[in-house]
């Protein structure tokens, strides 16, 4: 068997762990590879340090690959172990800790360090850097020191980093300040009116932002008390937190040999001066540029290993990157030129009253800068036409307004080039996503979070990824909202509006958009959802929004292909009167309806009607709804059970009119299916039901979570239980639980494919206790239930609108 060869990575930062990930999926067998990190931590996603700084994450949960990733590939990994010199002759690193490592090739993935002005009295106690993991808990244990009171923090920095670094310290209950040596915020990335906007909203979060201020010094007799600036004027301190920028750490480098200038220089194929040794990340220097930015990071990551593993075929080019702020509620997104230079025009939008302002610069027909602020989700589309390096004289005047994408909400994905970078944060190109999507059998986004790392960072690239997702698989895919913002018109988690009603007693739509600061008045993803989660926690006060249901719900009718409406009564158990019959006939036959269908769930529909006639064909029917188009208790389903049928083993058919009785009229996250059949022959599809209930000798089983639609789920028992009462009861408990805890939209399957059986069980089946007030929580929703077309048809002038047209 032939030898390995010996890699050594110097560094395991994003640059070194991304190298040596790529590495093993290209070339697994080839090195054997020894990695040296200075940290005493594993690898983590260093771009969500403000989230724990603010402490919405830990370690834990940005670490990218732990200990065991590491032991299971084989790779030899030295954490808290700096190296300290590299014979390049004899191709041996020394480690600090005595360490030699033989090397074949080499990889320097040493990073950056934070930038620390050459300010009088800098280096005095309550001054931090804001770079790395130990940094957060400096500053953590400086802003939170138990006795201290409220801390005054001051963040000199008013670039990405810094602002960031503000919005944490305010998040935990800092006073704070920005002080920005240049005029405007985010000079990199903004022009003067966006950074404008930018400030204006940074100072409504609460934090004083002062531009145009160069510190003269750090004041204070040993620990920090203030800064003093050139210009006379003075801040108080307690925290000083230094943004200023990166440096590249290229002192091991330059003591080795390696030629240097800014950074660590090296080819198009990541390689040194050194044919041995080879660079990635911030420490280097390529065509005269250095990196801050990690889709750059990563794309120098896959040309390297490209070349390692013998392929050889890329090269690196240094693109245009764009960027995003992570600062919740506040939308700004840059990419390329910002400076408005004599070869380049610009075609502007601004909307002040909205906060809304669009900036391109066009060189020779085609897209050089894009500033978006307020609005930005057409950043991906123009950040395409921008790569591409498309001519988009032809439609000008729509750039921004929208229309010349191809569709809202985002870029348009088989407008992007494969090699678009769709994740900034981890360097994922909309080619790695189709290719794993393809290759994987991938279906959801947390599929692709997994096998690309696309959309796992800051979340802001998830609904690219679905996009991707949904233009590749079509009918296929599955929409994965796992732990990703309501929609695109807000930051909030689904988590996080649910907190924010009960906490603080919002009991509309518009009291959660006004409250949570919403920029936009909604869309059909987030109305709706808000709508259901404040009538499920305050089912007697809650205010139902009609404009936030859809047109089904909101005629309490399903709209047919052709723009009619079908009439589905409720039918308990599928149990029908003749004079039923009747009037159902005299309704068809007087309307002009079409078709009358016997539906899967044991009814009978009436299929075409106008909507003019909707509250006519109702009132002459006189049947109840069967919420056949809503998000609630559709059908329960029976065999007829052991009063008729010779097989039957419990009386199905009554049981299962008793649900559906005691459940009709009840909103649900989705559309919600039982099933209950009498004996094990399962007549009524107990199985492939939301809930089944399967009579035994004896008693009954219950299931959940099946589902017979575009994907086949098998039901799970819940529990066993000898009386229909204790089927009320555990059905009851259940389907609270569902309530209270599922996604709207979620179906009961994949609900509890996420929480777990074990955990449902719990809950509902094991702790009595909690049955019981799930139980009292789900009869308290009922309480206000109402016929919708009974109430409606009851009002004056009805015809012709539906019960909450």
């Amino acid at each position: 068997m032939m030898e390995k060869e010996r890699l050594v990575v110097i560094g395991n930062g994003i640059s070194g762990a991304a190298c040596v990930e790529e590495i093993l999926k290209l070339a697994p067998q080839r090195f054997a590879i020894t990695v040296f990190g200075a940290e005493s931590h594993v690898n983590y996603n260093r771009v969500l340090l403000s989230q724990v700084l603010t402490g919405e994450k830990t370690l834990g949960d940005i670490t990218v690959h732990g200990r065991q990733w590491y032991e299971q590939k084989g790779v030899k990994l030295f954490t808290g172990c700096r190296v300290s010199g590299i014979r390049r002759k004899s191709r041996i690193a020394v480690a600090e800790n005595g360490e030699d490592a033989r090397y074949s090739k080499l990889i320097l993935a040493t990073g950056a360090q934070s930038v620390v002005p050459n300010i009088p009295g800098a280096d005095k106690e309550g001054v931090v850097s804001f770079r790395d993991m130990d940094d957060c808990e400096r500053i953590r244990a400086l802003v939170l020191a138990q006795g201290a009171g409220k801390r005054r923090a001051v963040v000199i920095g008013g670039g990405l980093i810094g602002l960031e670094a503000a919005y944490a310290l305010k998040s935990i209950g800092a006073e704070v300040s920005v002080v920005h040596l240049m005029p405007h915020l985010m000079e990199r990335q903004l022009d003067p009116t966006a950074a404008g906007f930018l400030k204006e909203e940074i100072e409504r979060l609460g934090i004083n932002v002062l531009v145009g201020k160069d510190t003269a010094e750090v004041s204070g007799d040993g620990r920090v008390e203030g800064l003093r600036f050139k210009d006379g004027g003075a801040i108080e301190a307690d925290v000083v937190v230094m943004a200023v920028g990166i440096r590249p750490n290229v002192e091991l480098a330059r003591a080795s040999g390696i030629y240097c200038e800014k950074g660590i220089v090296v080819s198009d194929t990541m390689q040194t001066y050194d044919p041995a040794v080879y660079a990635v990340g911030e420490c280097v220097q390529h065509r005269g540029a250095t990196f801050g930015l990690v889709a750059s990071v990563f794309e120098q990551a896959r040309v390297l290993a490209n070349h390692l593993a013998g392929d050889s075929r890329l090269v690196f080019r240094n693109r245009p990157a764009s960027v995003k702020l992570k600062v919740p509620g506040i939308n700004v997104y840059s990419a390329g030129r910002t400076d408005e230079a004599k070869d380049c025009e610009p075609i502007e939008y601004m909307d002040r009253a909205a906060r809304t302002y669009k900036k391109l610069l066009i060189k020779n027909g085609r897209i050089e800068g894009i500033i978006l602020y307020g609005d930005t989700l057409d950043g991906p589309a123009l950040f395409a036409s921008l790569l591409e390096g498309e001519d988009v004289s032809d439609r000008r005047g729509r750039l921004l307004a929208g229309s010349a994408m191809p569709s809202r909400g985002g870029s348009a994905p088989d407008d992007m080039p494969l090699d678009a970078i769709v994740c900034g944060c981890n360097g994922v190109t909309k080619g790695m996503i189709v290719d794993a999507i393809e290759k994987k059998g991938l279906f959801t986004r947390e599929d692709v979070k997994r096998e690309t790392m696309a959309s796992s960072s800051c979340g802001g690239c998830a609904g690219a990824v679905d996009r991707i997702l949904e233009a590749s698989l079509g009918g296929a895919f599955q929409s994965g909202a796992e732990a990703a913002a309501l929609c695109a018109c807000t930051k909030y988690t689904r988590d996080d509006v649910i907190k924010n009603i009960r906490e603080r007693g919002l009991e509309s739509v518009k009291d959660v958009m006004e409250t949570l600061g919403w920029e936009t008045v909604g869309c059909e993803t987030c109305r709706p959802a808000i709508n259901y989660y404040v009538s499920m926690i305050w089912p007697a006060k809650g205010e139902d929004d009609v404009t936030s249901r859809l047109i089904n719900e909101r005629v309490h009718a399903n709209i047919q292909n052709d723009g009619r409406f079908s009439v589905v009564p409720r039918m308990y158990g599928g149990v029908v009167r003749a004079d039923e019959l009747r009037r159902l006939a005299d309704a068809a036959d007087r309307y002009g309806v079409p078709l009358i269908k016997i539906t899967g769930g044991q009814r009978i529909g009436l299929f075409g009607v106008r909507r003019d006639d909707l509250a006519s064909v109702w009132k002459d029917v006189g049947m109840p709804s069967g919420y056949a188009y809503g998000k609630a208790l559709r059908t329960v389903k029976t065999c007829v059970g052991s009063n008729f049928c010779r097989y039957g083993t419990q009386d199905s058919l009554t049981l299962g009119i008793e649900l559906e009785k005691m459940l009709e009229g009840l909103w649900m996250p989705a559309k919600v299916k039982l099933g209950v059949s009498g004996c094990p022959r399962s007549c009524a599809e107990h199985g492939i039901k939301d809930v089944g209930i399967l009579g035994v000798a004896g008693g009954f089983e219950i299931y959940a979570g099946g589902c017979g639609g575009i994907e086949l789920s098998g039901g799970e028992i819940l529990r066993r239980v000898k009386t229909k009462e204790e089927v009320m009861e555990t059905v009851a408990a259940f389907l609270q639980y569902y309530r209270e805890e599922a996604r709207y939209g979620e179906r009961t399957f994949r609900w509890i494919r996420r929480m777990g059986i074990n955990a449902v069980k719990k809950a509902v089946a094991d702790d009595a206790q909690s049955r019981n007030l799930l139980c009292q929580r789900l009869h308290e929703a009922l309480s206000g239930r109402m016929d919708p077309w009974k109430t409606r048809i009851n009002e004056p002038a009805a015809a012709g609108r539906g019960p909450r047209d």
